[in-house]
């Protein structure tokens, strides 16, 4: 009996020992370098081991038949063998690196990131209302950056030799028709939107995604923010008015509130300017953000209204006299988006627009009215095939209704004359990001627009490639073309048009370390069938065409750095323009007014611990502007002096959640030129009389209280100044 019990025990013993199964290999990374210390297993089960200095791995199991063997190591991505153990013999295993890692390449070309979570962040939501010579205005803190031009008169952004009307702005994605406060001559314009409610900024100088379209120099992008921190309350005393604002937060849900008035007769009581004020610029402004998180996803609605008005004498040299001009606007803008997971790979983003904009001006004997009614809607769908490879595409329509009433009387004739136009555009786009390693990365994109009323159906290829040259450091180029139909002041005389054309090409070299960023880029725009007509200025008489052209080139150089100085934080940026176009009523190609050769600005922001203050500067240099001098041949051939403007703010922490704030632009009282107007006739001389176009004011003076009623009684509004 007991021979037969010790031959069972054997016979068992041999069984489990020729169940077991070798699984051995070597693991090494794409350039054939073994990976020590690399993790080997079986899922599911407790069979494994580490490679070996030469990458080497081996070891047993009791497992048969099909298995997963996952290979894993920090930095790389996980390496899945699914197969029969007995196939899983002197294995040879490459791993990938994985291209989720902060060092990644990024494609940068042309995009000025500003988002908190931005890996190449340049500029932060807290820069745009810190910066001295902005006054809280976005725009003015974006033209403190490369690829922008100073024209300080106007107050929009001028991209890289183009006007102002070829940069659009979005809201979570969703255009913005109106996003300046309409004005007059020599007043500059100012965004339209608080930037308290914005936490992400991408200021895009070029080469920009086949998402956006209708815009042929630049695209802003402003991103509300998501899900506020707190229930908080913001009240601010200025000296040209008061702001007030709430945030509540619930479970799922939050809401935000603000509003302001803005009346500067006190100021220009006390501090006169060069215009004779019938009404100081008075205006009222509410924003509303409500958002509500669902189990997949999160919903937006954003709303905003504003109404202002003033009038005013303005100085001309054909007019003893002077011009009145009177303007009154209302604007209101909705947003609403929804941006979510369609299961574990698929994301959406839908959203829509509606903006209604009223103006009525008053310009000496006439007047104009005009409605402007416009709708965008989009569909974004992504999906993410895997950390390599992921595709975007989607449909949108953009929809205008544009109606303008003339009145005027001339030499004892009434004229009153009806302008407007109905638009329709329909649009899709296709994008893939494909990332062939940490040091590799393509983005390729298509667009096609279609607009009906002027029956044209143009095609958009853009690409972007990137190479990391090491660790801290990268190189991209990128290409693209653009297209945008022309704008409203033309359309509305007529749709005998096509749509205008750039091609943009661009190098881009950036470095960043620690708190410390650099970049260096280059481009070229080449312009083609740019709107012409053959006035003095776009009237409803006026031939129109698309006989336009011209060029634009030149490099942006950006140096920023927050952790060499202790408590400070400075960029400087720097552009060389070289560009010609003939364009309006141009009578050949030459350089623009608006279009500096040369723009300088130097930022810096210093906080004194033991004054509890933050001091900041802003210097703006930008080379004379072109200008037609009609006293000597040639057109646009003269310019005029240097801009020069040293702005200086001051914020102290008068306790945890009360500040005192203070700015002063163009502290030296620079007496800077926009340009000349000239007479109508000659003198008895036979030389044309001129005047000089200045500022309003050579200085602006700001002085605010700011005080923030928080749940943590620590937050305060320095963030927001």
């Amino acid at each position: 009996m007991r021979y037969y019990i010790l031959l069972i025990l054997l016979f068992c013993n041999l069984s489990f020992i020729t169940s077991q199964t070798t699984i051995s290999g070597k693991v090494t990374d794409a350039r054939g370098i073994s990976i020590l210390g690399a993790n080997v297993f079986l899922e599911g089960t407790y069979d494994g081991a580490s490679t070996d200095d030469n990458g080497a791995f081996n070891f047993t199991t009791s497992e048969t038949g099909e298995q997963l063997l996952k290979v894993t190591f920090l930095g790389f991505e996980p390496y899945t063998f699914y197969a029969g153990v007995t196939q899983m013999g002197d294995l040879k295993v490459t791993l990938r690196e994985d291209v989720n890692s902060l060092d990644t390449v990024v494609l940068s070309a042309g995009t000025f990131e500003a988002s908190d979570n931005s890996k190449v962040s340049v500029l932060k939501p807290l820069d745009v209302v810190t910066t001295a010579s902005a006054l809280g205005d976005f725009v003015g803190a974006l033209q403190t950056l490369p690829g922008t031009s100073t024209v300080a008169e106007d107050g929009r952004l001028f991209v890289r030799g183009g006007d102002a009307g070829e940069t659009q702005i979005f809201i979570d994605g969703i255009r913005v028709f109106t996003p300046y406060t309409p004005t007059t001559n020599n007043i500059p314009a100012r965004g339209r939107y608080s930037p308290f409610l914005f936490d992400g900024i991408t200021f895009s100088t070029g080469g920009y995604s086949a998402e956006y379209g209708e815009a042929l120099s630049s695209v802003l992008l402003l991103n509300t923010v998501d899900e506020p921190d707190q229930n908080k309350t913001d009240i601010g005393i200025m000296s040209v008015g008061g702001s007030l604002g709430h945030t509540r937060k619930w479970e799922k849900s939050s809401l935000s509130l603000s509003t302001s008035y803005i009346n500067l007769a006190p100021y220009i009581a006390v501090f006169p300017d060069r215009n004779d004020w019938e009404k100081p610029f008075e205006s009222f402004a509410g924003e509303a953000v409500y958002r509500y998180r669902l189990k997949d996803g999160l919903f937006k609605l954003y709303a905003a209204a504003d109404a202002s008005n003033f009038e005013l004498t303005q100085e001309d040299i054909n007019m003893p006299d002077g011009l009145d001009f009177s303007l009154n606007n209302k604007n209101l803008y909705v947003n609403t988006n929804y941006t979510g997971m369609l299961g574990d790979t698929w994301s959406v983003r839908a959203g829509g627009s509606y903006t209604l904009a009223r103006n009525s001006l008053g310009i000496s004997t006439t007047d104009i009215d005009n409605t402007e009614n416009s709708a965008h809607v989009k569909v974004k769908l992504k999906k993410r095939f895997s950390s390599r490879f992921k595709l975007a595409f989607g449909v949108e329509q953009f929809v205008t209704d544009f109606d303008e009433e003339f009145k005027g009387v001339f030499d004892d004739f009434s004229v009153r004359e009806s302008y407007g136009f109905k638009s329709n555009i329909s649009a899709g786009f296709a994008e893939s990001d494909i990332i062939f390693s940490k040091k590799l990365a393509l983005k390729v994109g298509l667009r096609g627009n279609y607009t009906s009323m002027l029956d044209q159906f143009t095609v958009s290829p853009r690409a972007s490639f990137a190479y990391k040259t090491g660790k801290k450091s990268q190189l991209s180029v990128a290409y693209g073309d653009f297209y945008q139909n022309p704008g409203n002041d033309f359309l509305k005389f007529s749709q005998d048009f096509e749509a205008q054309k750039t091609q943009h090409y661009i190098a881009n070299y950036q470095y960043s370390d620690n708190g410390r960023i650099f970049r260096a880029e280059v481009y070229r725009k080449q312009y083609s069938s740019l709107v012409t007509f053959d006035t003095e200025m776009a009237t409803f008489d006026s031939d129109f065409g698309n006989n336009g052209d011209g060029y634009a080139q030149g490099i942006d150089i950006f140096w920023r750095d927050n952790t060499s100085i202790k408590n400070m934080d400075y960029w400087v940026s720097y552009s060389l323009l070289d560009s010609e176009r003939q364009y309006l009523n141009y009578p050949e190609q030459a350089r623009a007014p608006f279009a500096n050769t040369h723009n300088l600005s130097v930022v810096a922001k210093y906080f004194v611990e033991d004054w509890q203050s933050q001091i900041g500067l802003a210097y703006q240099y930008s080379s004379g502007r072109s200008f037609t001098n009609p006293n000597r041949v040639g057109f646009l051939q003269d310019q005029t002096k240097a801009f020069n403007s040293l702005s200086l703010n001051w914020a102290y922490l008068l306790g945890p959640q009360k500040i005192l704030y203070a700015s002063i632009n163009n502290v030296l009282g620079f007496n800077n030129i926009n340009g000349y107007q000239y007479s109508n006739t000659t003198d008895i001389n036979g030389q044309f009389d001129r005047r000089a176009l200045t500022p309003a004011a050579d200085q602006f003076f700001f002085v605010g209280f700011f005080w923030t009623i928080s749940d943590d009684k620590t937050s305060n509004q320095l963030d927001n100044l």
